[in-house]
């Protein structure tokens, strides 16, 4: 357990972190299961005209619940080629399902494949920490992908996989309503905002979209290969807890 604190405080400090909230106020909003919605505006936003007021964005009427999309999909779907590739399971998502904050990631990779949870591995193993640094849990926010299957060697998810898949993303969000979604990486973020535009230019920025508010980072497996990139994340992980918790 010491170990396992010690390399938290690490990576925290390679953060930038300098603190911890204990304020019980903070844990208890994301638990929420009516949270806040932001104010409907179009295009790019920038922080100063932010309103996230107290209006809410749960759907009137009994909606549609994330079990009965996972029932849609089915265990078996063969909607797209992938089914034909070699993928073991559908790996369809994990998390509060009214959750305020949402991760979205591209596909999954082979540990999500062999354990049916999105960002399981070392990737996963990452994201988890940079979740607890801005004071949550796994089981306090959503995570999901774009895909639901993996391709086949970890490639980029085609076209035609997209189209059959994306249906279904857009209606987990819908059905969970967050306040914040973190596209993690170019590809989650430019399937989101149907743009061609790098990671690099998407990050640090504020986006209106269906709804909520995206605020796209780099992925976990390119901070990985990249540490120095951490900082970064930390800048745009402390926006979205800003928002979170109305201070934005």
């Amino acid at each position: 357990m010491s170990r396992e604190l010690a390399d938290h405080l690490r990576f925290f400090g390679e953060l930038g972190v300098t603190g911890v909230s204990r304020d019980a106020a903070w844990r208890k909003r994301a638990q929420d299961d009516t949270p806040k919605g932001v104010s409907p505006q179009e295009g790019e936003v920038g922080t100063a005209g932010l309103s996230l007021g107290l209006s809410t964005l749960a759907s009137s009427g009994l909606g549609e619940t994330l079990e009965d999309i996972k029932t849609d999909i089915g265990p078996d779907c063969s909607r797209c080629k992938l089914c034909t590739l070699g993928r073991r399971q559908i790996v369809f998502g994990v998390g509060h399902p009214k959750a305020p904050l949402m991760f979205v990631g591209e596909a999954p990779g082979e540990d999500e494949d062999k354990q049916g949870e999105p960002f399981v591995g070392r990737a996963g193993q990452l994201l988890t920490k940079i979740i607890e640094a801005i004071g949550l849990t796994r089981d306090q926010v959503y995570i999901a992908n774009v895909i639901k299957c993996r391709p086949p060697g970890n490639r980029n998810p085609e076209p035609d996989e997209v189209a059959a898949c994306e249906p279904f993303l857009f209606r987990q969000i819908e059905t969970i309503k967050p306040r914040v979604i973190v596209p993690l990486g170019k590809f989650a973020a430019q399937s989101l905002l149907k743009t061609t535009d790098p990671i690099t230019r998407l990050r640090g920025r504020e986006f209106q979209y269906r709804g909520t508010l995206l605020i796209p980072t780099f992925h976990p497996a390119y901070l990985l290969r990249n540490p120095s990139a951490k900082r970064e994340v930390w800048e745009d992980m402390k926006k979205v807890r800003a928002l979170l918790q109305g201070d934005a």
